[in-house]
């Protein structure tokens, strides 16, 4: 059907992608990107939702890589399900996210697996994708890699260096599965930071009787996630494995990753920062206010040295780190205090999926370490890329999804938990006033930001199957090793 009820025509606004910047009028029919050009060349239907976008940019709906939603943790659960957390994603711009299913330790991939689908698929407002954990390494988890790979639309798996006794796996794990991971053409990720130095020094701060949060930070200082992101890259190159390090956040972790690709000529290391990173830093942490400084405990911790997040935006303006996503994973300040008086009990996590777009913007684009189309790249475009739905996500082109914000470049919003639409009551950018507000988004041609109101569907949203073997990952692996 092409009737005007299923059309939503946006002119004279000006279309930004990660390669190019151009005027151009997007017409979109039944979820799909119809037309991109000229409005001389366009005859559209009588009775289409017209948006008109001038002075505005009209760019690709974020996709946000790292996400926890509903997530079983510590003894507790985040508070953003999978309604509230995709709702608060749209509203701030993103139209898709991948959240990382974990089982439990001996659990079976494939059980965790359909329980996060039955989780997901009822409650979500926009599409969405998996990673799956390894947070164990048996014969069976390397059969049911493949399963998840050929018959599960699954490409990515992350490992864990940290979470000793609980997730950690050793370096002989890693490297098996690395090596499995690389004969599926599928893609190893990894959270890096040395368990079992975090363990030991835990337990010599709660001898001391640190005990609040600021022995968070303490335990996992910088050159503790710097050395096991060194050795991940070494360890993923020894087995010709692509590695995609999460959530980088620090200088030091930075300039490992900078290294590692210069080392490899960018073949093998993908580096993601998130928002938190960018946006705020680890002098919170020694806040008298529980409730504030335990609200920004997350692994690896935001960093105490205050000029770390503009050295991670301009290692991202450099291509150094490749992506931003947000590692939502939200509490409320009752959950946070089950870590009064043990600071290791403290839930680990923050928000960032609402806000993510526009304290990217704030300060990429509008501070000027990066344009519009660095932008587009580093918070959709690169994403959809490395998990291989592109350009089906992360372009406005003709054929694509038609997953669009619209953005207002000279808008402001303040942000705030008291506005906010994540379920938590914290915000650990409470007050930062940030350029870059969208106006409208729409997921597969939905319009669910309407001129600044929200409006989702629950179950709107679909899985979106990542295939094996992404073209941007192993064009260029496969070219090296065949010379």
């Amino acid at each position: 059907m092409s009737s005007a009820e299923h059309s939503v025509y946006i002119k004279n606004g000006k279309v930004v992608n990660d390669d190019e910047e151009f005027m151009a009028d997007v017409l979109i029919e039944n979820g799909i990107i119809k037309f991109v050009g000229a409005a001389a060349d366009i005859k559209v239907p009588e009775g289409v939702r017209t948006i008109d976008a001038a002075g505005q940019l009209v760019m690709p709906g974020g996709i946000d890589p790292h996400t926890h939603m509903e997530l079983p943790c510590m003894d507790t659960v985040t508070i953003d399900d999978f309604y509230g957390g995709t709702r608060a994603a749209v509203a701030g711009g993103t139209t898709m996210i991948i959240d990382f299913a974990l089982p439990d330790k001996y659990e079976s991939m494939l059980v965790a697996y359909d329980k996060w689908r039955s989780r997901a698929d009822p409650k979500v407002c926009c599409d969405y994708g998996l990673h799956m954990g390894i947070t164990w390494w048996s014969e069976q988890v390397s059969a049911e890699l493949g399963v998840l790979c050929k018959e599960r639309g699954v490409n990515s798996f992350k490992s864990y260096m940290a979470y000793k006794g609980v997730y950690q796996l050793n370096d002989t794990e890693l490297l098996d599965s690395f090596e499995r991971i690389r004969s599926l053409h599928a893609l190893a990720m990894v959270h890096a930071e040395n368990g079992d130095i975090i363990a030991k020094n835990e337990k010599r701060l709660l001898a001391q009787g640190i005990t609040g949060p600021e022995g968070h930070e303490l335990s996992r200082q910088e050159e503790v996630e710097a050395e096991a992101v060194h050795r991940a890259c070494i360890l993923a190159h020894q087995v010709d494995c692509p590695l995609y390090v999460v959530h980088v956040m620090s200088k030091s972790a930075g300039i490992e990753i900078a290294r590692a690709r210069q080392r490899y000529q960018g073949k093998y290391i993908i580096g993601e920062t998130l928002a938190a990173g960018l946006g705020t830093d680890g002098t919170h942490y020694h806040c008298n206010h529980f409730a504030h400084a335990a609200g920004h405990v997350m692994s690896p911790p935001l960093r105490p040295d205050t000029t770390t997040p503009e050295f991670l935006m301009k290692l991202l303006a450099n291509n150094d780190l490749s992506l931003t996503g947000s590692d939502n994973c939200t509490y409320t300040t009752k959950q946070k205090e089950l870590g009064l008086g043990n600071f290791t009990k403290i839930p680990n996590g923050i928000n960032g999926v609402e806000d993510r777009l526009s304290v990217v913007w704030e300060k990429g684009v509008h501070s000027g370490l990066i344009d519009p189309c660095r932008f587009v790249s580093i918070t959709s475009t690169t994403a959809a890329k490395i998990f291989n739905i592109y350009p089906q996500k992360g372009r406005i082109a003709v054929g694509s999804d038609a997953d669009i914000v619209v953005w207002d470049p000279e808008a402001t919003r303040t942000i705030s938990k008291h506005t906010h639409h994540h379920a938590c009551d914290f915000n650990i950018f409470e007050g930062m006033v940030v350029h870059g507000v969208p106006k409208y988004v729409l997921v597969r041609g939905r319009i669910c930001v309407d001129n600044g109101t929200l409006n989702v569907e629950k179950g709107y949203g679909r899985f979106v199957p990542t295939p094996v073997r992404s073209a941007f990952i192993y064009d260029r692996i496969e070219t090296s090793t065949s010379q």
